[in-house]
């Protein structure tokens, strides 16, 4: 009995193993079935070029995101830097008219003038006597006329009385002809006499400008900016004395490419800066553009005048000129 009930044991336990073993292949094989089916629909998701019906229904739609708007172009500034110098329109070295020497200095550097200002005095002396000649002897051609103005007048009247007396039978031919000859001969002298005066008077004024050459002048109101000369030096004519300069209005000369595509014109507005100090700014209009290119640079010359200039400009300064052009967009 015992063996016997053993031996149902037995079997039940290896009925149970069996089962076991038979359900964990049933599940290792439903497992790969399943795997293989979701391999499949994958693939078949993924090759599908539409989603089907049910795939649309399924999956929500994600939104489009709009396109980035294209950014704005930076704009490139292509302004021109021209680089000049300040200047003004008279500015010259003022240069001795006659020789002599510098008896007198009456300006030295720094010294403002008006037009026709003194600026030094040569030996003159030799001059004044000439002068003082010349004066005298005009004088005299003056008297001179004056006496064959009535010499004349005389002799005119003589020759009328001789005529009447010649008329009336009581003068002979003789004393009509001779009368006639004074007569003539007064008024050649006369003229000759006034011509003389006019001779001597050209000879004062010609004087007169050699004395006002010993003085050296200023040709216009300016200040002095170099001097030359010394008290006491010897000059021969054309020798430099002074440096005399305007000190406004202030200008300034540049050149502009024919190609640029701002064009130069008159009364047009310029900033400009100086070298030395780029902050410090001023203002300019256009006076001036040449009225033809420049074959050698193919540049027209500009010229401008500052317009309300500050007291530390002065001319000689380094300074550029900011020339305006189109600005061109930076991609």
């Amino acid at each position: 009995m015992a063996l016997a009930q053993n031996l149902d044991l037995d079997a039940v336990n290896g009925n149970r193993a069996r089962m076991r073993t038979t359900n964990g292949e049933t599940s290792m094989k439903c497992w790969g079935m399943f795997l293989a089916a979701s391999l499949a629909a994958a693939l078949a998701v993924g090759c599908s070029s539409e989603p089907g019906p049910d795939q649309a229904a399924a999956a929500p739609a994600r939104p489009i995101p709009a396109p980035a708007a294209a950014p704005t172009p930076t704009p490139v500034s292509t302004a021109r830097m021209i680089p000049s110098v300040l200047t003004v329109e008279h500015e010259v070295d003022v240069l001795a008219e006659h020789d002599g020497e510098v008896i007198e200095l009456n300006a030295d550097e720094g010294s403002k003038l008006e037009a026709g200002g003194l600026l030094a005095r040569l030996d003159d002396r030799q001059v004044e006597a000439a002068l003082e000649q010349a004066r005298a002897d005009l004088k005299v051609s003056e008297n001179n006329v004056l006496y064959n103005e009535a010499e004349l007048h005389a002799n005119e009247a003589r020759l009328q009385r001789a005529q009447l007396m010649y008329n009336e039978g009581l003068g002979s031919k003789a004393d009509l002809d001779t009368a006639e000859f004074m007569a003539k001969g007064s008024r050649y002298d006369l003229e000759s006499w006034k011509a003389n005066v006019e001779k001597h008077r050209a000879e004062v004024r010609s004087l007169e400008i050699e004395l006002q050459k010993t003085r050296v002048r200023a040709p216009f109101g300016g200040v002095v900016t170099r001097r030359y000369v010394r008290q006491g030096d010897v000059l021969t004519k054309g020798a430099k004395c002074f440096r005399l300069s305007q000190l406004s209005p202030l200008l300034v000369e540049f050149q502009v490419p024919e190609t640029e595509a701002h064009k130069p014109a008159a009364d047009q507005p310029l900033r400009g800066t100086l070298l030395s100090d780029p902050n410090h700014t001023f203002d300019a209009r256009i006076t001036r553009v040449g009225p033809v290119v420049d074959a050698a640079s193919g540049s027209y010359d500009v010229t401008a005048v500052l317009v309300n200039p500050s007291p530390n400009l002065k001319p000689g300064m380094a300074v550029r000129i900011v020339w305006p052009a189109t600005a061109s967009p930076r991609p």
